[in-house]
């Protein structure tokens, strides 16, 4: 890699970061070309020497921040080998993401999306790739369990992320309903953890009931 591609890079990158932490700090209503390069520390007209647009920055700072956020928890997801395991490994994310400041990031770019023509399949691509991480979990641990043949991976993969996304912005308004939402899946983790470890013969019954009732 030559210098000025370096640099080249080392800029855009600089302007992803500050376009991400002026999201985070003072909305998307304060996300203009001067505020996102005050912010990474650059000329403003490098906004659009690289990006084009404010717009076009925005989104492209939304799948970094994505793809940012699931590499740091892919390993950890890959090691999950259960439902009621992959539960409590959610809850632990949700509260590092909220942390980091990562929960008020998602609120402004969905409230973004409402107005800004690029930021609605940009921040659906970073959900995306929740979604597939999710998914792929669903589908080996799924396998092991009395409900592998009764599930759609995709379909529940997809479920889960939009319950964690509605928790997240159900904080914002009343932070004691969106714990006891938590609390309640972690509820249900405990009572997916028996259903697991029920021995073969109990396992075959509820199989044998489950497909009973998808017949009626």
């Amino acid at each position: 890699m030559s210098a000025e591609t370096a640099k080249s890079h080392e800029t855009k990158t600089r302007l992803l970061e500050g376009a991400l932490r002026t999201l985070t700090e003072q909305g998307i209503a304060k996300a203009s070309a001067r505020t996102i390069a005050t912010a990474a520390g650059v000329n403003q007209a490098l906004v659009f020497y690289h990006f084009g647009s404010v717009d076009e920055l925005l989104a492209a700072a939304c799948r970094y921040g994505a793809e940012r956020s699931v590499s740091r928890y892919r390993t950890r997801l890959s090691s999950v080998t259960s439902l009621s395991e992959l539960l409590a490994v959610g809850r632990r994310m949700h509260e590092e993401e909220r942390a980091g400041g990562h929960v008020a990031l998602l609120g402004q770019l969905l409230a973004g999306a409402q107005t800004h023509a690029t930021l609605g399949p940009a921040t659906a691509a970073g959900l995306d790739l929740w979604i597939t991480e999710i998914e792929q979990v669903l589908t080996r641990v799924l396998a092991g369990t009395p409900f592998g043949e009764f599930t759609d991976p995709a379909g529940l993969a997809r479920a889960v992320a939009a319950s964690f996304v509605g928790i997240e912005l159900y904080e914002g308004v009343d932070l004691p309903g969106a714990t006891a939402a938590l609390d309640a899946l972690d509820q249900l983790g405990s009572l997916v953890a028996a259903l697991e470890e029920l021995g073969p013969v109990a396992q075959r019954a509820v199989k044998h009931h489950l497909r009973r009732t998808g017949r009626n």
